[in-house]
């Protein structure tokens, strides 16, 4: 027999299944195994430690969005803050000064003057 990719995430219908199943299990009361895997008492613990995981990562989850939501307001504060810098600069030294410059703004004068293209006539 193959051994299952346990890399993988269980389809929810299969988890599902399982619980059927051990519902299912519980109405029966002369179940007796020698396996130990497959007692009832290791199976109700396998259970409590599904959901508990499953809880912890839904809470691991919450906290995990929060913090990525305020790292992205974060990044966009600091985008305005630099862009407001460099716009103050701008103003308070001019378009073509090298402070300007330094702060990661092209000089007015470095710009390239836009030019007429020319119309290519084709000859027949």
């Amino acid at each position: 027999m193959t051994t299952p990719d346990t890399t993988r995430r269980l389809r929810p219908q299969v988890i599902s299944q399982n619980v059927s199943s051990l519902h299912g299990l519980q109405t029966i009361p002369t179940y007796n195994t020698t396996r130990s895997d497959a007692t009832v008492a290791n199976l109700q613990q396998a259970y409590q430690a599904m959901l508990a995981q499953q809880q912890a990562e839904t809470e691991k989850l919450t906290l995990y969005r929060a913090a990525a939501d305020a790292a992205r307001l974060a990044e966009w504060e600091f985008h305005n803050a630099v862009l407001a810098m460099k716009e103050s600069v701008r103003g308070q030294y001019g378009s073509d000064s090298t402070e300007a410059q330094a702060v990661g703004l092209k000089k007015k004068s470095d710009r390239k003057r836009p030019t007429r293209k020319k119309s290519l006539v084709v000859a027949s």
